[in-house]
Parts: structure tokens; C-alpha cells; sequence
């Protein structure tokens, strides 16, 4: 097998992969209207890269994914259990001040670290050749456990997208599905970097939604939509030599604002003919 055939399967392999449960998850974050809360945690698992790094623990290593997890299981209690009751606080700034303050810690920490800033640009746009097969293993081991686990309390965790009021423990399975995200959070950010790991959830989710609200067809369709950019922006990365997460998340994008032209377009084209059969 060529080097570069190698490398194809191996980031098409993962990205499969992955796409599946971001997908799904980002469905629940859009109808719950969570849009920053994993970009929260996804710069927590950063500063948890970095705290290991400041402690010369190697970039990468399973001590440096460890402490990765507990940093976004830090964040998955904040997450659950702070939830403001007044209107005047909305749920999303609190999101967003646990995303702005871990950011800065990720800058100062950055700052005090010999070649920070180079670490730094690590765990925005991430890395492609942290992909090995032992590590698309261990991913497709946890996805698919995760999947399972959502498969077998799905009625719960979309009853926390539908209607919380029928859980007797919101903030249990609150924290169970922020502690989902984080774990994914941890597998994928030193790959992809903060930025892809986050479009991975949203950009997929949220083309699916524009067109249905089954959750089935809905993951079909976000996969689809982030598997294609991803491997037009993959072969652009490989063979222009440009950064690798920054690369996809344009493709990505640029599918997200296609899917945006093709919905107003079908909306123009649905309202004669709803007029028409009033």
C-alpha cells in the first residue's frame, strides 16, 4: 500500500467515523439551543493539553488525553448543573463565559510555555499526523460504545431536547450527554483542533435540520453533507500543503451556505403552490 493511499484511508476511516456522532449529537445541542457549549468544552480539552505540556507531559500521550477528560468532565458539571432560572440570564451566556475564560487561560498558560504560541496554533487547527490505526481503533471502540448508549436512553436524551419536564433527573442525564461530548471532545480535538472539532458538531446538524426533523434521516443527511467537504477539503490539505483544519472547515462552510441558497430556493418554490391550495 503507497504512503499516500495510506494516509487517504486512515483520515476517511476516522472522519467516517466520527461525522455519525457528531452528527447526532449536534441535532440535540441544535434543538436545545446549546450552540457554544462545545466549543466550550473543546477549549477546556485544550487547556487540559496544555496544563500536561506545562508539566512536560508529551502532546498526544495517554496522560495528556487524561487530562484532557478531566478537564471537559470539570466542564460537563458546570454544564449541568449551572442553569440560571431568571429569563434575564440566558443559558447560552453562561456557555459563553466558560468558553471566553477557558480561552484565556489557554492564552496565558500559552504565553508561559517554551514555543506556546506553536502549541497553541496545535490545538486550534490540529494536527493530521496524530492519525494512526490504533487511534482510529480505540475511536470507532468509544463511538460505538457511545452510540449504544444512546441507542439503549435515547427516549431520555431526546426527551432532554423535547421535553425535560418528563425527566425526573434533568440534570443527571444533562451531565451524561455533556459528558459525551466530552469524551469525543478529548479523542478528536488533538486531531482536528478546537475550530474543526466544533464545525464537525454544528455544520453537519445543522444542514440536516434545514430539511427534516427525523432523527434518522437527519444523521443520513448530516452525514452525508460533512463526509463529501470533508474529503474535497482532505485532498486539497494533502496536496496544497495548507493547515489541515482550517482547510475542512471551509469546505464545510461552503457547504453550509450552499444548503442555506438550496432551502430558500425550495421555500420559494413550495409557497405558490401552498398559496394556491388555500
Amino acid at each position: 500500500m503507497s504512503e499516500t493511499l495510506r494516509f487517504f484511508l486512515l483520515q476517511t476511516s476516522l472522519i467516517a467515523v466520527v461525522l455519525i456522532l457528531h452528527t447526532y449529537l449536534g441535532l440535540h445541542i441544535i434543538r436545545r439551543t446549546l450552540i457554544f457549549s462545545d466549543l466550550a468544552l473543546d477549549q477546556l480539552a485544550a487547556l487540559g493539553v496544555l496544563v500536561g505540556i506545562g508539566l512536560n507531559i508529551q502532546y498526544g500521550s495517554a496522560i495528556s488525553y487524561l487530562l484532557a477528560m478531566a478537564a471537559v468532565l470539570f466542564g460537563a458539571v458546570l454544564l449541568a448543573v449551572v442553569k440560571p432560572k431568571s429569563r434575564d440570564i440566558p443559558r447560552e451566556a453562561v456557555i459563553g463565559i466558560l468558553y471566553m475564560l477557558a480561552l484565556v487561560a489557554c492564552l496565558l498558560l500559552g504565553d508561559k510555555l517554551q514555543g506556546g504560541a506553536n502549541y497553541l496554533t496545535k490545538t486550534l487547527s490540529g494536527s493530521m499526523l496524530w492519525v494512526s490505526w490504533p487511534l482510529v481503533g480505540v475511536t470507532v471502540l468509544v463511538y460505538i460504545f457511545l452510540l449504544l448508549f444512546h441507542y439503549k436512553f435515547r427516549h431520555n436524551f431526546i426527551a432532554l431536547a423535547e421535553n425535560p419536564k418528563l425527566l425526573k433527573n434533568e440534570k443527571l442525564w444533562d451531565f451524561l450527554f455533556f459528558t459525551t461530548q466530552g469524551i469525543i471532545t478529548v479523542l478528536i480535538v488533538p486531531i482536528a483542533g478546537v475550530l474543526l472539532a466544533y464545525v464537525f458538531l454544528m455544520i453537519p446538524a445543522a444542514v440536516a435540520a434545514m430539511f427534516t426533523k427525523k432523527w434518522i434521516l437527519a444523521v443520513a443527511i448530516g452525514w452525508l453533507a460533512g463526509f463529501v467537504p470533508c474529503v474535497i477539503g482532505l485532498t486539497g490539505s494533502y496536496y496544497l500543503d495548507l493547515p489541515y483544519g482550517p482547510t475542512l472547515v471551509l469546505c464545510l462552510g461552503i457547504v453550509f451556505i450552499c444548503a442555506i441558497i438550496l432551502r430558500t430556493l425550495v421555500n420559494r418554490n413550495t409557497s405558490p403552490l401552498r398559496k394556491g391550495c388555500k
